[in-house]
C-alpha cells in the first residue's frame, strides 16, 4: 500500500482566486484617456533632440487634472534634470501597463530601443531598466522577445518579493545564512535543493542569459540586468553561492 504523503489542504492564501486576483489586478489597468491638448508625440518625433532637452520642474497640477496629466506630472517631478527622452520612455511604460493605450505607444517604445539603446543603458536606473524589460514581455515585436521579457519579469518580481520578506529576518542583504536548517518540507512537495552539488540557480540563469545574448534589440538590456544581478553582493544568488562555497569547504575538510 502506497502511503499518502500529500498534506491536507489549508485555507487558500487568496480567497476567491483566480477571479479575485484577476479583478484586483485589472483595477490597476484602467487606461489614461487624454483630454484636449494631451497626447503622445508623433511616431517620427526627433529622439536625438529629446536627449538634449532636460526635464524641468512642472507647474502645480490643477485639482481637476485628468489621470493622464496627473501621471505626466508625477513622472516629470521624479525626473527633473533627466532628459525628455527618459521621461517619454517612462511615460510610455506607464501607458503600456494599461488595458488600452494610444496606438503610437508601442511603435514609439520600440523605436526608442532600436535607435537609442546605448543612451538608455547608460542613463536609466536599474528600476526603469527592469520596467523596460517587463514591458518587452507584453509588447515585444517577436514571440522570443516577449518570452524573454516574461521570464525576466517573473525572475525579478519573485526576487523582489523574496528579498523584501527577508528584510524582516533581521539579517542584512549581504549576510549569509548558516548551514544549519530546520527539518521541514518545501512547498508543493518539491524536492530539497542540494547546496553542495545542486545547480538550480545556474540552471535558472544560464538559459535566460543565453537567450538574451541572441536578441538583437532587447538583448543588450537583458544582458545588462543579468550582469548587474551577477555583481550584486546583496541578493539571493550571491548568498547561495557563498553558502555553497562554505558547504563544499566543510566537506573537503571532513574528507581530508
Amino acid at each position: 500500500m502506497v502511503r499518502q504523503t500529500t498534506k491536507p489542504l489549508s485555507p487558500p492564501t487568496y480567497v476567491g482566486a483566480p477571479d479575485s486576483l484577476i479583478g484586483h489586478w485589472d483595477k490597476r489597468r484602467g487606461p489614461m484617456r487624454p483630454e484636449a491638448g494631451e497626447g503622445l508625440p508623433d511616431i517620427d518625433v526627433d529622439l536625438a533632440a529629446l536627449v538634449m532637452k532636460p526635464v524641468v520642474m512642472p507647474p502645480d497640477l490643477p485639482q481637476a487634472a485628468s489621470r493622464w496629466a496627473a501621471k505626466e506630472h508625477e513622472l516629470r517631478v521624479e525626473m527633473v534634470g533627466e532628459s525628455e527622452l527618459v521621461f517619454l520612455h517612462g511615460f510610455l511604460i506607464s501607458h503600456l501597463r494599461k488595458r488600452r493605450f494610444p496606438a503610437e505607444a508601442v511603435p514609439l517604445f520600440r523605436r526608442i530601443w532600436v535607435e537609442q539603446s546605448p543612451y538608455l543603458l547608460g542613463v536609466l536606473s536599474t528600476r526603469w531598466l527592469i520596467s523596460a524589460v517587463i514591458t518587452f514581455g507584453e509588447h515585444g515585436a517577436t514571440a522570443s522577445e516577449q518570452a524573454l521579457g516574461r521570464e525576466m519579469g517573473m525572475l525579478f518580481s519573485m526576487m523582489k518579493l523574496y528579498e523584501f520578506e527577508r528584510l524582516h529576518s533581521g539579517k542584512a542583504p549581504d549576510e549569509v545564512y548558516g548551514l544549519r536548517r530546520i527539518d521541514a518540507v518545501l512547498p508543493l512537495e518539491m524536492t530539497p535543493f542540494s547546496l553542495a552539488s545542486g545547480g538550480l540557480d545556474i540552471n535558472l540563469l544560464a538559459p535566460v542569459w543565453q537567450r538574451a545574448m541572441d536578441e538583437p534589440v532587447m538583448g543588450p538590456l537583458a544582458c545588462l540586468l543579468l550582469d548587474r544581478l551577477n555583481q550584486d553582493s546583496g541578493g539571493l544568488f550571491r548568498r547561495i553561492s557563498a553558502m555553497r562555497d562554505k558547504k563544499r569547504a566543510r566537506i573537503a575538510a571532513r574528507n581530508t
